[in-house]
């Protein structure tokens, strides 16, 4: 063999020699979890041929990537088996999603969950059939003569310009480059049986989508994301690469459905969303507000000992002090639409007084620059920090509202610190040590740090500005020693910003606190602090949120935890039950020495019988149950009953109540 014949590659760092048109497949045939090609950073199919000099690493089922394009293939097989149980359905676009993919349909009726079922067993046809996944490059004429049937294909292709722009998942269709097509092509005869306009990559063939995957639910979508759009069905599905991962999967969303705060919130009377109220506007009953109290109590605590200092502002204000603070030009759709007040007419019905706008506040920020400006202000006061558990109202669109997760009207405990430019690096590792260890007392403890930088089309301020505030944040986070990812653009329109992403019990990540970093809100309020040097200087200015925002914090604490909230935040820490009537004094006395002590507790004096009040305490997730029969009262003592449904006997009730009132104090169950 001549060097004429062959190429050079670097494969997964190391330099090979191989014939020229040697395609991923030949080179990877060893190795059978290799689905992908990575080359020069791109993924490939397996069957393109590899360029010279080509870096290349080999992708295999169950990384990221090679999640990504299983469930992607699976949603093509999805879409095959769709047309052949309804002929006339019309393809939308079938993009993969977090742990699965989906795939939409214009239809002239809804799935059921029958069609589901039927689906299900025409894709492990397809999958049996080992059909081949094959890439082919067409130009726009021959892709709209092979979509000609498939109207919103063709407006794809229209789209392809400006496919970053255009709506939900038109870049999985078209985007960038070659305009492709991929086949389905049946593996015996080499026949192509489906075909789908779609950018790829995709799978060799069907055979190792296997049989772990699943169609999930059906709902209504619209065309591209936009409501003024035609409304489809949309088909949800998962896939995984062994029926093992699949079914942990299952597992996982069993329990998340289990633990669904709504549900909980429900069964546990802490909170509710009545209709008379509104989307998004949650209320809290006495067992949630008490929860609430305890969380809100803690962190008052705590930030006292932190040396900050408690404002409070109101829930509505001049539409003239969201212009200041820019949010009326780069928040607005945000905001609930204005109230127009104190207008006063003539009798003939002119003006003689105009009104103006007012706004529920969306952003306790401003308001508290106006504390700050409200005197004049020395360096020797620096750092201020202001905390506030305040109010604000923020227009979520109604598809996007979730319980307490994603609401219209919400508490956040916010604070604005105020600091020289000396200090704000020193106060931002103050200010991220102090989030991060108030959240460990809470429960959570597996954290990483997401950096969101300037969105070049909605910012305000200078770019050297911009590029300080990013990179002391990004100091402050690598000197966290916790795992530091990009989020390009993902900043407000004011500054950068660190969030805090913690893992809960069931290993989903959620946004917790934000810390921003904002020298542009001081300059548009003019802020002033007299320097050591007698000048005038502006101060620098951090945006913190700890919890986010109390009613999102005890919804993700109430699917943490399962409703089973630690002894501390637990509406009812210990319930008394006496084993007959006759001992229910002994119990009530038992149950006051507790109260003395600052417990939650209280007897069960209900009819039920013995064994049903011992479930009933159970499914309310009491931390503690405290039992008492004859042999209890002569021995003054109890037995202790656990959540876990293990018990201790004879527990001498004075050594009992300790054991409450330290695992209390102490948030250690």
């Amino acid at each position: 063999m001549s060097d004429a014949q062959q190429i050079t590659l670097v494969v997964d760092g190391e330099e090979t020699k191989v014939t020229t048109g040697t395609t991923g497949a030949e080179l990877f045939f060893e190795r059978r979890d290799v689905v992908l090609a990575r080359v020069n950073g791109e993924l490939k199919d397996l069957d393109q041929e590899l360029p010279e000099g080509a870096e290349v690493e080999g992708v295999t089922i169950d990384s990221p990537d090679g999640l990504n394009v299983l469930r992607h293939s699976t949603a093509h097989v999805m879409a095959q088996a769709v047309q052949q149980l309804r002929p006339d359905a019309k393809l939308g676009i079938g993009p993969y999603i977090t742990d699965g993919f989906y795939f939409d349909f214009d239809v002239a009726e809804p799935f059921t969950p029958e069609d589901l079922k039927t689906l299900e067993k025409m894709m492990q046809k397809i999958i049996n059939q080992n059909q081949k996944f094959v890439r082919r490059v067409v130009s726009e004429d021959e892709a709209r003569e092979a979509m000609k049937n498939e109207p919103y294909k063709l407006e794809l292709l229209g789209r392809k310009n400006d496919a970053a722009e255009a709506g939900e998942g038109v870049n999985v269709e078209v985007g960038a480059g070659d305009i492709t097509i991929y086949d389905n092509v049946e593996r015996k005869e080499g026949t192509t049986v489906w075909c789908d306009l779609c950018r790829g990559p995709h799978l060799p063939n069907t055979k190792l989508i296997s049989n772990a995957f699943a169609l999930t639910r059906s709902s209504s979508a619209y065309w591209l994301g936009n409501q003024k759009n035609q409304q489809l069905q949309r088909i949800y599905g998962t896939a995984w690469p062994t029926k093992e991962a699949l079914k942990a999967y299952q597992e996982r969303i069993a329990e998340a459905e289990r633990r669904d705060h709504r549900k909980l919130g429900s069964e546990l009377d802490l909170f509710s969303f009545p209709d008379e109220l509104g989307s998004g506007l949650p209320v809290f009953h006495p067992k949630g507000g008490i929860i609430r109290k305890e969380m809100e109590d803690y962190s008052r605590q705590r930030h006292v000992e932190a040396g900050y200092e408690f404002v409070y502002t109101p829930h509505i204000t001049k539409g003239h002090l969201y212009e200041v603070s820019g949010h009326l030009d780069w928040y607005k759709e945000g905001m609930f639409p204005a109230m127009h007040v104190d207008a006063e007419l003539n009798e003939d019905g002119t003006v003689r007084k105009p009104g103006q706008d007012y706004y529920l506040k969306p952003m306790n920020c401003p308001m508290h620059n106006l504390i700050f400006r409200s005197r004049g202000r020395s360096y020797r006061e620096l750092p201020l920090r202001l905390f506030e558990f305040g109010s604000v109202y923020r227009y979520e669109k109604s598809g996007v509202v979730h319980g307490l997760t994603r609401v219209r009207g919400m508490t956040q405990d916010d604070a604005h610190i105020y600091c020289t430019r000396e200090q704000m690096k020193d106060e931002l590792t103050k200010t991220l040590t102090f989030v991060l260890n108030l959240l460990k007392d809470y429960g959570l403890n597996d954290f990483y740090l997401e950096l969101s930088t300037k969105d070049p089309e909605k910012y305000v301020g200078e770019d050297a500005a911009w590029e300080e505030a990013t990179r002391t944040l990004a100091e402050v986070a690598q000197e966290s020693g916790l795992e530091l990812v990009p989020d390009p653009g993902g900043a407000a329109f004011y500054g950068p910003k660190i969030s805090v992403q913690a893992k809960d019990a069931l290993g989903r990540t959620w946004q917790m606190s934000t810390i921003q970093l904002d020298f542009n809100l001081p300059e548009r309020f003019e802020l002033e602090f007299q320097a050591a040097d007698g000048s005038r200087q502006r101060p620098v200015m951090i945006h913190r949120a700890l919890f986010g925002s109390v009613e999102r914090f005890m919804g993700v604490l109430t699917e943490h935890y399962a409703g089973a909230f630690p002894a501390w935040l637990a509406p009812v820490q210990v319930v008394g039950i006496p084993v007959a009537e006759a001992f229910n004094e002994y119990m009530f006395d038992v149950v006051d020495q507790l109260k003395a002590a600052g417990i939650r507790a209280e007897v069960d004096t209900s009819s039920d019988r013995f064994p049903k009040k011992i479930r009933t305490a159970s499914k309310d997730k009491i931390p503690f149950v405290l039992i008492a029969g004859g042999d209890d009262a002569e021995a003054g003592a109890v037995s202790f009953r656990f959540r876990d449904g293990s018990q201790d006997n004879g527990v001498p009730v004075s050594e009992a109540v300790k054991r409450i009132t330290e695992a209390v104090r102490n948030r250690t169950s």
